[in-house]
């Protein structure tokens, strides 16, 4: 027998996270995504580590956190943080870990407050970071700690737009407005019709959901493929109508950066006076609206194909729709909703209820219940979708669907007569499709999902 002796190899050695995701690419040519992503170990560790320390990522809104002093507790992705408003007006970001040992230094959901003591061994920070206090400094360490270095760590950028607050662990981001592209294009139709804006109706609503968080991300990004089929008993009880036709009228909008919004055509199907989602048929509503800063195109998306529900990337989703109510006449409801990881298969909801700052407290109250009614813990929709999102995260952790190397098929509309093809009339950013057929608006996000794993942002 020859020994042939050869020069090492120079290529790393793959890992099995790189393999999985080189066959994510792989089938993803072939609109095939393999089920496991769902619902893995190594794929959750690597998403903790690779999404939600590297992009912008939202964690409160403005009217949350309105006088000096105020905070609340939020998350990007595992990792617990602090929003506060300073005494100066500056909005904070900070890591809920104390820099002596850990332990977290804020123990409640919000309040106001001008500093945190870690409970631990009595640590003490500035509602902007700095470390103010150490117990018993002069004997414990005989002359004070910097206070710069040794404050809580903060987040390396902050920034708004619209009152939403959105934060970067990561230097190498670029400005929130150029992340946000399209999407911030569609953020201004979403909450500027009134130039005062919107505010939250309330804290969060919160609850587990098993089931991974790319999965609610990207029903939320533009699934209306489901609506006939998983909320029929909405319709049976003549809640609502129509919902055969919901890709008939849909109207996708793909931007950059795994940005995606579905809305409908809802003057088209229901009539002219069904502008601004609805808000035109109802009174108290439509005489407030000023579109004056908006330009053709966000006037014409506003009026006739507003957006129904949309995903941020990461893990920030919205929705608004015309809804009936268990009593009295129906309502236009505004949710923004976040899917925090918890691990792998499990996620937590977050729901906020929005309300325009017009608004009176009864009317408010209106619609903050009739979001709830539709999409709340207990809502008629958001019951279908979570229990329908359980069956995700089971296939992908199933061990014969892993053998089987079970894949999710898009290649919905591959062979529709269904005309897909971007809207060659569109003049707003992205791509603009005139039907709801066709899963490019989950790929969009899909696609962004697997650049950024795979270390390109770009």
């Amino acid at each position: 027998m020859t020994v042939t002796n050869q020069p090492p190899s120079t290529e790393p050695f793959a890992t099995p996270l790189d393999v999985l995701l080189d066959r994510v690419e792989k089938d993803m040519q072939d609109d095939l995504v393999p089920a496991e992503i769902f619902n893995n170990e190594d794929i959750f560790r690597a998403e903790m580590e690779r999404i939600f320390t590297t992009t912008w990522v939202f964690v409160a809104h403005e009217s949350e956190i309105p006088n000096p002093g105020d905070f609340v507790q939020r998350k990007i992705g595992l990792d617990p943080v602090i929003v506060t408003r300073d005494g100066k007006g500056g909005i904070n970001v900070m890591s809920n870990y104390c820099r002596h040992r850990g332990t977290q230094v804020c123990q409640t959901d919000a309040g106001n407050s001008r500093f945190f003591t870690c409970p631990y061994h009595g640590w003490t920070y500035a509602n902007d970071g700095k470390l103010v206090g150490t117990p018993l400094m002069h004997r414990a360490y005989g002359t004070p700690l910097d206070r710069d270095e040794w404050g809580l760590k903060k987040a390396a950028k902050v920034d708004t737009r619209n009152g939403f607050v959105f934060a970067a662990l990561s230097d190498d981001v670029p400005p929130l407005d150029e992340w946000l592209g399209g999407a911030g294009w569609m953020l201004d139709v979403i909450t500027k019709l009134h130039p005062a804006g919107m505010r939250v109706a309330g804290p969060p609503e919160r609850y587990m959901v098993n089931g991974d968080w790319k999965t609610a991300a990207e029903n939320f990004a533009g699934d209306v493929y489901h609506l006939p089929t998983l909320h029929a008993s909405i319709q049976e009880i003549e809640m609502i109508e129509g919902l055969q036709g919901t890709c008939e009228i849909g109207r996708t909008y793909e931007f950059e950066n795994g940005h995606t919004f579905i809305g409908h055509a809802w003057t088209e199907a229901i009539g002219p006076f069904f502008t601004h989602w609805g808000y035109g048929a109802l009174e108290g509503y439509s005489e407030h609206f000023d579109l004056s800063g908006f330009d053709d195109t966000q006037k014409f998306v506003a009026e006739h194909q507003p957006p129904t529900v949309g995903t941020i990337f990461p893990n920030l989703s919205f929705i608004r729709i015309f809804s009936p109510l268990p009593d009295g006449p129906p309502g236009v409801f505004t949710s923004f909703r976040q899917w925090q990881p918890v691990a792998p298969g499990k996620f937590e909801l977050w729901n906020w209820q929005f309300v325009w700052n017009f608004q009176d407290e009864e009317s408010a109250q209106r619609d903050y219940v009739g979001g709830q009614y539709c999409f709340g813990s207990a809502g008629v929709y958001e019951q279908d979708d979570t229990v329908a999102w359980e069956g995700v995260q089971r296939a992908a952790a199933s061990p014969w669907m892993r053998k089987e190397g079970m894949k999710f098929n898009y290649q919905q509309g591959n062979n529709s007569p269904v005309d897909q093809a971007p809207d060659p009339e569109w003049t707003g950013p992205g791509i603009h499709r005139n039907t709801g057929y066709g899963e490019h608006v989950q790929f969009n996000f899909l696609r962004q999902w697997l650049r950024t794993m795979k270390g390109d942002r770009a």
